[in-house]
């Protein structure tokens, strides 16, 4: 295999779902018997966008991309895919180099178009979605039964509503994407308190009877 065909498992869910809570339980404990590395594509652009330009590697012109996105909460463009691929090899070059590991993404893909960008890097072998309706994701927005929301500054009750119509339009059609490639798609029925621990007990639970 390529070595910069990264084997992936893909965390698809709605906003408050619990991806980065499940994604860093995966990470902790790794899955069937494999080492996992979480990328957060959410907390990666995060990260990057509280320095300077350089300093995250990145050019001026795509940083100013990243704040951007950050503020507004818009959607990259075709023409940003070159920095989400930097972004994402830089992190899978420094922390998924063991022979056989993971590389768990959560927040990326977004849509189809990405997911097409994506597809020269990244070997998906498995999805897992995490299906919550809007009135679930208020209450886990609320309750934040993983401890994950604490810091955040973009959970307004109209920045959750255009998230999830964005999911919904953009996102969701990813799991028909990937089923017609021949890819699994796991769905995990998600309530207002289950927990990353109970969300990773029904993933291992079916990787391992599989």
């Amino acid at each position: 295999m390529n070595p910069r065909l990264w084997p992936v498992l893909l965390l698809l869910g709605p906003t408050g779902s619990g991806k980065t809570p499940l994604g860093d339980e995966i990470e902790r404990r790794g899955l069937h018997g494999r080492r996992c590395c979480h990328f957060d594509f959410g907390a990666n652009l995060r990260a990057a966008a509280s320095g300077k330009a350089g300093e995250a590697g990145l050019l001026e012109h795509e940083f100013e991309a990243v704040r951007a996105s950050l503020a507004t909460g818009a959607l990259f463009e075709e023409r940003d895919l070159p920095m989400i691929l930097k972004i994402l090899s830089g992190f899978a070059e420094t922390r998924c180099q063991t022979p056989g590991s993971l590389l768990v993404l959560n927040g990326l893909p977004r849509h189809r178009r990405q997911a097409e960008g994506l597809a020269g890097i990244v070997a998906v072998e498995e999805v897992v979605l995490l299906d919550a309706v809007a009135s679930v994701i208020r209450e886990r927005i609320r309750l934040d039964p993983g401890g994950d929301r604490a810091c955040r500054t973009d959970d307004s009750l109209e920045a959750v509503e255009n998230r999830l119509s964005d999911y919904r339009v953009l996102t969701l059609p990813l799991v028909e994407y990937y089923q017609a490639g021949g890819i699994p798609v796991l769905v995990i029925p998600v309530t207002g308190t289950m927990s990353a621990r109970e969300m990773y007990e029904v993933l291992a639970c079916r990787r391992y009877s599989s």
